[in-house]
């Protein structure tokens, strides 16, 4: 039986443009495009992990808004639940420390990037919601 990953991503907007963020060569996934965000700790709301995990991967502090999607994925190292939110950024920019590159991506181009699997429904109901 394959391993059960819950994680949660970060839809955060601003002009028009989405924060995204392109795995390195050391996660699995390796130069692929995501949300930024991560894996929900036993007895954490999807919310309270989200929030922990943007200030400890970008070093920046969200306010999560409402539910983009959830998605379920099955990859070769285990299936994937990923649950995303818009979210707002609240203080600091976000600063590079896990990734290999992030961005800020205008909605009408998201495609022009190689999403992860997972994140794929929540591009297309971004793109949906801002008229894309």
């Amino acid at each position: 039986m394959k391993k059960q990953i819950n994680v949660v991503g970060a839809v955060v907007m601003r002009d028009g443009a989405v924060l995204s963020a392109q795995r390195s060569q050391l996660m699995s996934l390796p130069g692929f495009w995501e949300f930024p965000g991560g894996k929900i700790e036993p007895g954490e709301s999807a919310q309270e992990a989200l929030t922990r995990e943007m200030r400890e991967e970008l070093l920046c502090t969200v306010s999560v808004g409402e539910l983009v999607e959830t998605t379920t994925h099955e990859y070769d190292f285990g299936i994937v639940t990923l649950t995303t939110f818009y979210a707002t950024l609240i203080d600091a920019e976000p600063k590079l420390t896990e990734h290999s590159e992030i961005r800020w991506i205008p909605v009408a181009e998201l495609r022009s990037v190689e999403w992860a699997p997972a994140d794929m429904p929540a591009v297309e109901r971004v793109m949906y919601d801002h008229g894309e």
